[in-house]
């Protein structure tokens, strides 16, 4: 073909409200949800006829598309949209039965047909009257006529071709055997396999109501976590529980012992009195004592046996849970399918974007796009559509040449945009890429330093220069077009990625073509994400930017944060070391131990890689992320927030926004613009262990005494730790090292003083002072106790006043 087609578009369309004969509102409703449907399909049919002109399959589903649009038309009273399908389908029907041949100005002719169809429907849909498009009707009849689009200068465009030559079936009998079977409404695809389904049956659903839906299996979820939380506390307690019921079938043997002894002395005492004939343990003889020592050990059998049942219905409520948890992420699964529509429903959209865009500036382009059968948040795409949109205008007003300059360059004259989707862990990827003149990296820098953004002898990578075109009011454009040069725009296109979580980069060769990479999160509502600890509080950072935890030795980080510009190698690639509590503004958290490795989680996100320095990682969770409201999503590095099990908040970072704060600090420090703020200079003192109050743990086999005590110390503001016995206090002292230790010493595994003795040959527990609680307060027992170096020794049961003096008293000598 030479020259392209003329635009369609010089019908005007009258002013006014519709008027389709005895059409209602229904109707119109339901024919403007066909037609649009069909549009769609249409439009995808045409690609893949421009892709593969000699198709038969694409004109079949032409001629059934305009077909069924034709019939919607005239049933709707919708005489234009009738007549213009009509001489449409005269046209498709032609190249079926072989009299036309399909080249570039038919596929081009029949896109703008389609186009100017799909402008009448979004008329019909908005009630507004539409026209008679005689001119375009008169085009297509033209065409089928074969007597071209244009005067004599315009070469035949649709060539009439003998029977004989054409590639079509011979005979219609053999058209009708090829032709595939009727695609049901609601497939987009040509998969042969969808289309030898059974139609299903298809349901319009609110998108409001869907997204509260999504809230609450959100919620639910959250409520299920917590029930587990709850019934892994119940189990635990079950736990202490039989070991106090063992104990006391312990205590109760012991005094049953008792009791007989002192059954049988006292019956030999009596022997001596009389000779009696009775047996010492005969019925008669039971002293009250034994008869509460019997009814103590069914006591203890019931307690048994509760302790059973409460054993049973826990381990059913766990069963329970868990089918409940895989039946609660199921139901969530199926919501969020219902939110996820493939990316095709926007291709017809961005092509028609394209086009229009194309004919207003004069030049050629195609849209192709890869993986749009790729789901997406339906959210996310309803939002993700201003920015591509924009992004296809900018691919043609900046990057694809004129025709003539294209040829020169020795480039096809019509450009290509293309839109690859892909999925890549927990994001989805899309690469948009042109193949146009690329962006001209010395206007860039010459606007950069233009607008002050940028010292003249400072160099810059490429990306980072791209990156200059993000900021607001930037543009290269010469003079200002509807299409571009106010500036406005890539920045917005950046703004609407982030909030959305997601990240844009731009890479471009001169000559070649410009790739824009935007990331974002799979969905919006749920996501994985990693749960790390700084100090005392837990963050979560979504999955998708980490990319994996290295341990590093506490010295050699602290040898390359003094070397200044610190710096780690992972992977293959180099990641410039931050710390959480800088990134974050807070003081540096304790190091506990000289010899510990250091976890550093590595991210990435764009270009930008970070090895951050945490306490810990928890563990990574899906959780369901919880907006924050716009106080708190407006500070930087917020992401949004979620419920643990326990109730308790954790905030989600992103991290990104925390980096780039803090290196542009720090270049502003290094360049002597600012001072170093508080949290960024490592002071010896914030490096040790501050608490704010002091730890005392309680060593304790009984649960009571570890309540009570923990409650009075509480109230007096300290923080506590318990342990039920030796063991396990020694399993907790491997973690934390308390301030003070309240210590028993009757417990079973291990006692007070096997404990006691440990913790003095001990250098790491050395130093921390114990007070002995016990009920044994005998001379030769504190003796003992103190021999071993314990410092007080109080009796139970103690004065709540008198064990906290002691506790200060301690503490306070220790501190002097």
């Amino acid at each position: 073909g030479g020259r392209e087609a003329p635009p369609l578009a010089d019908d005007p369309q009258p002013e006014g409200t519709l008027e389709a004969a005895d059409a209602d509102d229904d109707l119109l409703d339901i024919f403007v949800t066909e037609s649009e449907d069909i549009l769609d399909h249409a439009d995808s049919v045409v690609a893949s006829l421009r892709e593969s002109p000699h198709d038969r399959a694409p004109i079949v589903a032409l001629q059934r598309d305009l077909h069924t649009l034709k019939g919607g038309a005239r049933m709707a009273g919708l005489a234009p949209i009738g007549d213009l399908s009509h001489a449409m389908e005269s046209l498709v029907d032609a190249v079926s039965d072989g009299r036309l041949v399909v080249d570039r100005t038919a596929v081009e002719s029949l896109e703008r047909g389609f186009d100017r169809l799909h402008v009448l429907v979004q008329r019909v849909a908005q009630r507004k009257s539409i026209a008679m498009p005689i001119n375009a009707i008169a085009r297509f009849e033209a065409l089928v006529a074969g007597e071209g689009l244009g005067g004599a200068d315009t070469p035949a465009v649709v060539h009439a071709v003998h029977a004989a030559e054409a590639a079509a079936p011979a005979s219609a009998e053999a058209t009708a055997a090829q032709a595939p079977k009727p695609v049901p409404r609601h497939l987009t695809a040509m998969d042969q396999e969808d289309v030898e389904r059974a139609p299903q049956e298809m349901i319009r659903v609110r998108s409001e109501l869907l997204d509260s839906l999504v809230n609450f299996a959100g919620e639910v979820s959250i409520y299920r976590s917590r029930l587990e939380q709850q019934i892994s506390n119940f189990r635990f307690n079950l736990v202490e529980f039989e070991q106090t019921v063992s104990r006391l079938r312990e205590q109760l043997r012991k005094l049953e012992i008792e009791t007989e002894a002192q059954i049988i002395a006292r019956y030999q005492r009596e022997q001596h009195d009389s000779s009696s004939t009775f047996d010492p343990l005969e019925l008669d003889r039971f002293s009250q004592l034994q008869q509460l020592s019997r009814a103590l050990g069914e006591s203890v059998s019931d307690l048994v046996s509760i302790q059973g049942i409460l054993d049973e219905q826990t381990r059913q409520s766990e069963t329970l849970l868990l089918q409940q948890s895989r039946v609660s992420s199921e139901l969530q699964e199926g919501l969020m399918r219902t939110r996820m529509v493939p990316f095709d429903s926007l291709v017809p959209n961005l092509r028609r974007t394209l086009r229009q865009a194309a004919q207003e500036v004069g030049k050629r382009a195609q849209l192709k796009v890869d993986g749009a059968h790729g789901e997406m948040d339906r959210n996310l795409l309803e939002r993700m559509k201003a920015p591509f949109e924009h992004m296809l205008r900018n691919a043609l007003a900046h990057g694809i040449e004129k025709p003539d300059e294209r040829t020169a360059a020795g480039k096809p004259a019509e450009g290509t945009v293309n839109i690859a989707v892909s999925r890549e862990a927990t994001e989805v990827v899309l690469r948009i890429t042109d193949d146009g003149r690329g962006m001209d990296r010395d206007a860039i820098r010459r606007k950069a330093i233009e607008r002050g953004l940028l010292k003249p002898d400072v160099q810059l990578s490429d990306r980072d220069l791209y990156g200059f075109i993000l900021e607001t009011g930037f543009s290269t454009a010469e003079q200002v077009t509807q299409l571009a040069g106010r500036g406005v725009g890539m920045d917005v296109v950046n703004n609407e990625i982030k909030q959305l979580g997601g990240s844009l980069t731009i890479d471009s060769k001169v000559g070649q073509g410009t790739q824009f990479t935007i990331r974002l999160p799979f969905t919006l509502a749920v996501t994985q994400a990693i749960l790390v600890k700084l100090g005392e509080s837990s963050y979560a950072i979504p999955m998708s930017s980490v990319q994996g935890v290295a341990r590093i030795a506490h010295d050699d980080l602290e040898r390359r944060i003094a070397e200044g510009n610190p710096k780690h190698n992972y992977a293959g690639e180099e990641f410039n070391i931050y710390e959480l509590s800088q990134l974050l503004g807070l003081p540096r958290p304790r190091i506990a131990s000289e010899e510990m490795q250091i976890p550093l989680l590595m991210t990435r996100t764009g270009d930008q890689r970070a090895a951050v320095r945490i306490d810990g990682v928890v563990g990574s969770r899906e959780i369901v992320v919880k907006s924050v409201g716009p106080q708190v999503s407006s500070v930087p590095g917020i992401f949004g927030a979620t419920i643990m099990g326990d109730g308790s908040v954790v905030m989600i970072l992103d991290l990104a926004p925390l980096v780039r704060r803090l290196a542009a600090l720090r270049a502003r420090i290094d360049a002597g613009a600012i001072e170093a703020p508080a949290f960024m200079t490592p002071e010896p003192e914030l490096a040790v262990d501050v608490r704010t109050k002091p730890l005392v743990m309680v060593v304790d086999d009984s649960i009571t005494m570890r309540k009570v005590t923990t409650r009075v110390l509480e109230r007096a503001d300290y923080e506590v730790l318990t342990a039920k016995d030796g063991l396990d206090a020694l399993e907790k002292l491997q973690e934390t090292v308390p301030d003070i230790m309240l210590l028993d010493i009757e417990m079973p595994r291990m006692d007070g003083y096997e404990l006691a003795t440990y913790m003095r040959n001990d250098s790491r527990l050395r130093k921390v002072p114990i007070i002995m609680i016990t009920s044994r307060t005998g001379e030769k027992h504190r003796q003992r106790a103190l021999e071993i170096g314990v410092e007080r020794y109080l009796g139970k049961p103690y004065q709540e006043d008198d064990l906290l003096r002691q506790v200060q008293e301690v503490l306070r000598r220790e501190r002097v």
